[in-house]
């Protein structure tokens, strides 16, 4: 594992999509989506329903790989305000596992008001937390001065050559921002040089960050 120099901080970017923060045993992870794929059957496109516990399962694993004792979720956890209700026996036991065992956050987001979710899951709700100098938050704001970790655009960087093209999430890093990749098992990505992305991260040089076993890889980002 390759740490990241951010704010007076070592944190760590790891394959799988998550921040691992080592000084607080902290994991942050952003856009769970956790039953996306019922949301889209309930809209007539017939998808596996076994998105959330796949990304349960996946969250499982680096909690005890790390031996985590704070989880901080930066918003749209859930694909919809009533995903909640709809996830499986098996689902619901590892999320009341997870959060039973571990200091839980729910950071709110776009897609999951969450305004009842810690008294059914466990954890506390925030729609925003400051900790040990940064700020978490869903939506990455360009006018916020204060290091700032955040969600919601689900970066990925797309590469083309020699007649392919590859596309690997990534984290988005500047010297005041970090946003995550999307965790959920089951979501899409925009593109990490997309406009919606470089006008969040402000003014600025910015960089798509993709972690290895070895090294992190460092691709520069132009608006």
């Amino acid at each position: 594992m390759v740490p990241l120099s951010f704010a007076g901080q070592d944190l760590i970017p790891l394959p799988d999509g998550a921040l691992w923060w080592p000084a607080r045993r902290a994991l942050l992870l952003a856009d769970l989506h956790l039953e996306k794929a019922s949301w889209f059957a309930a809209h007539g496109q017939m998808l596996p329903p076994y998105d959330s516990l796949k990304t349960l399962q996946d969250l499982a694993v680096l909690v005890d790989r790390h031996a985590a004792g704070e989880v901080w979720c930066l918003g749209d956890s859930f694909h919809d305000k009533a995903g909640s209700d709809r996830l499986s026996r098996d689902a619901r036991a590892l999320l009341l596992d997870l959060t039973a065992r571990t200091e839980w956050t729910w950071i709110t987001g776009n897609h999951d008001p969450m305004a009842t979710t810690g008294r059914v899951w466990g954890g506390r709700v925030m729609v925003e937390a400051g900790i040990g100098g940064l700020l978490l938050r869903h939506e990455a704001e360009a006018s916020e001065t204060r290091p700032e970790l955040s969600g919601h655009f689900h970066p990925k960087l797309r590469l083309r050559g020699r007649g392919r093209g590859v596309s690997r999430r990534c984290f988005v890093v500047s010297d005041r921002k970090i946003i995550l990749p999307a965790f959920g098992a089951l979501t899409g990505g925009l593109d990490a040089a997309a406009p919606p992305i470089m006008r969040a991260m402000g003014p600025g040089a910015a960089n798509a960050i993709i972690p290895t076993a070895e090294k992190l890889l460092s691709f520069p980002l132009a608006a």
